[in-house]
C-alpha cells in the first residue's frame, strides 16, 4: 500500500480569500504566488476566477515541500468556548468546491503531513515522545479507517436518529457525515491547523518514527477513538455512538493494570464516583503535564478531571429551549436513565412544568446543556429550591473527565509518558488486545 492523500475541509463560506506562496497549477493555467478571492456567485451554483466559472477548482503546487497556501478567517473550537477565527497555512493541493450556496476550502494533503500538524494541533508537540509516538499511531488508524468507512458506506449512514415515541430521542453523530471530503479539520474529527501549528521537529519525528504504523484487531483497521480526559474509567462504544461494541473499547480503569472499575452503571456507584477523585493516570494537576497536552484556549478552563457547573433555572430552561428545541417550561429535575461504563449518561429525561422528554446520546446531552458543549455527560445532579418553591430556583451538576472518554485518555496517557512508559505499553492500556500493524 502506497502512502494515500486525504482530503481535509478547512473552511466554508460565501468568500473565501486564500494567499498563494510558490507555483500552483489548476486546468486551466499556472498561478504565482499572491492573494486571492473568490465570492460565490447570486445564483449560489459557481464562482468567477480569472474571469471563468467554477463549480470545482483545484491549484496543485509545483513543489510539495516549498510551497504553500493561507487562508484567512479559519474558525476554530467551533461550538467550544474558546471559538475563533485564526489565519492558517497549509502544504499541498488547495481545492474549491460550490456547495448549498457556499464555497468549501479543502486542502488535499499527504497522510503523514496531515499527521505531523495533527499532532502538533491536538497537543503541543513538546509531550514526551511516547505520547506523541501513540498519538501518531492512533490517529493514523482513526483516519484510515474513516477514509475506508466513507468509500464504502452510505456518507449519511452514521448520523442516525431513533425516535421511539413523541418522548424519547436519541442520536449520536460521528464522522462520516461529510460530503465532499473525508474528515474536517476541527474536534469534531481531528485538530488539523495546518503546518503554522507545527512548533517543533519532535512532532515530525514521531510521525517519521510510526510510519504507516496502525492499530490492528482481528485483521481490521481499529477505530481508534480519543479524547481529553477520561475521568478515571473508559466508555464503551456503544454508549457514544453505534450500538455494535468495538472489542478494543471497553469499560477499564484508568490506572495500574488489576485495579478494579466499580458498576458505574448503578446510580449510586456513579454518584459516589463522580463525587470522589479516585486514582488514575488522568488524576493529575501537574502544570507541565498538562501544558504538554493542552494548547493555550485548551487551558482557559482549569479543571478537567472533576468539575462543577452551575444553572439558573431561566439558564437551564433557556438552553433546553435553545440547543434542545425542547418547550418544557420551568425545569423540574434531569434524571439519569441508563448510564455507560465510565459513569456517562447515555439517556437522560428532562421533566419540565410543561411536559417531558428523554434524550441521548452523550453528545446530545452536552449540547442540550451547554451553550458549547458541556464537558461530559458523567454528572451528578444537585437541585437548589427556594421558599419552599415547587420548582427549582437552581441546579449544580458534578461532573468528571472531558469528552467522550472512548479509547485514549490524552490526559491519561500523558502521565503514562512522563511515568515511563513506551509508546505501545500506552496503546496497549488504551485499546486492549489490539496489534500495531505496518500498512506501507
Amino acid at each position: 500500500m502506497r502512502e494515500p492523500e486525504v482530503a481535509v475541509g478547512i473552511l466554508s463560506d460565501k468568500t473565501i480569500t486564500f494567499e498563494l506562496t510558490g507555483i500552483y497549477s489548476t486546468p486551466d493555467v499556472q498561478v504565482v504566488s499572491g492573494k486571492q478571492n473568490v465570492t460565490v456567485s447570486d445564483s449560489g451554483i459557481s464562482f468567477i476566477w480569472n474571469g471563468k466559472a467554477y463549480t470545482t477548482l483545484e491549484f496543485t503546487p509545483t513543489s510539495y515541500d516549498g510551497d504553500s497556501f493561507e487562508l484567512e478567517g479559519v474558525t476554530i473550537g467551533v461550538d467550544f468556548h474558546w471559538e475563533r477565527k485564526e489565519n492558517q497555512r497549509f502544504r499541498g493541493a488547495l481545492r474549491l468546491i460550490v456547495n448549498d450556496g457556499r464555497i468549501t476550502a479543502i486542502n488535499v494533503v499527504k497522510v503523514e503531513d496531515y499527521l505531523v500538524s495533527v499532532i502538533s494541533s491536538e497537543m503541543r508537540a513538546t509531550s514526551s515522545l511516547p505520547l506523541l509516538r501513540a498519538h501518531a499511531v492512533i490517529s493514523r488508524s482513526w483516519l484510515l479507517k474513516q477514509m475506508q468507512n466513507r468509500a464504502t458506506q452510505d456518507k449519511k449512514s452514521s448520523r442516525r436518529t431513533n425516535v421511539s415515541n413523541t418522548t424519547e430521542i436519541i442520536r449520536w453523530w460521528d464522522h462520516e457525515d461529510h460530503d465532499l471530503f473525508d474528515v474536517c479539520a476541527d474536534d469534531h474529527c481531528q485538530r488539523y491547523q495546518g503546518v503554522s501549528r507545527v512548533s517543533s521537529a519532535v512532532a515530525a519525528s514521531a510521525v517519521a518514527d510510526t510510519r504507516g504504523r496502525v492499530l490492528m484487531y482481528d485483521g481490521e483497521l481499529c477505530d481508534a477513538r480519543f479524547s481529553k480526559c477520561c475521568g478515571g474509567a473508559f466508555e464503551r462504544f456503544e454508549s457514544c455512538w453505534d450500538d455494535t461494541p468495538l472489542p478494543y473499547l471497553v469499560a477499564r480503569r484508568d490506572d495500574v493494570e488489576g485495579t478494579s472499575l466499580p458498576d458505574l452503571s448503578d446510580e449510586s456507584v456513579a454518584r459516589r464516583w463522580i463525587e470522589s477523585s479516585p486514582e488514575a493516570f488522568c488524576n493529575t494537576r501537574n502544570e507541565r503535564i498538562l501544558s504538554q497536552v493542552l494548547n493555550g484556549y485548551d487551558l482557559e478552563r482549569p479543571d478537567f478531571y472533576r468539575w462543577t457547573e452551575h444553572y439558573t433555572q431561566e439558564r437551564l430552561s433557556g438552553l433546553i429551549k435553545s440547543r434542545g428545541g425542547f418547550e418544557l417550561g420551568e425545569i423540574i429535575d434531569l434524571i439519569p436513565v441508563e448510564r455507560g461504563s465510565s459513569g456517562r449518561i447515555v439517556r437522560l429525561r428532562i421533566v419540565g412544568t410543561q411536559g417531558e422528554v428523554t434524550i441521548g446520546k452523550e453528545l446530545m446531552i452536552r449540547r442540550t446543556l451547554s451553550e458549547s458543549h458541556l464537558m461530559s455527560s458523567a454528572f451528578t445532579v444537585e437541585r437548589h429550591f427556594e421558599n419552599g418553591a415547587e420548582t427549582p430556583a437552581a441546579f449544580t451538576l458534578r461532573g468528571a473527565g472531558w469528552g467522550h472518554g472512548v479509547g485514549l485518555c490524552q490526559i491519561g496517557a500523558a502521565v503514562m509518558g512522563e511515568k515511563g512508559y513506551c509508546y505501545d505499553a500506552i496503546l496497549s492500556h488504551y485499546y486492549p488486545g489490539t496489534s500495531l500493524v505496518n500498512l506501507y
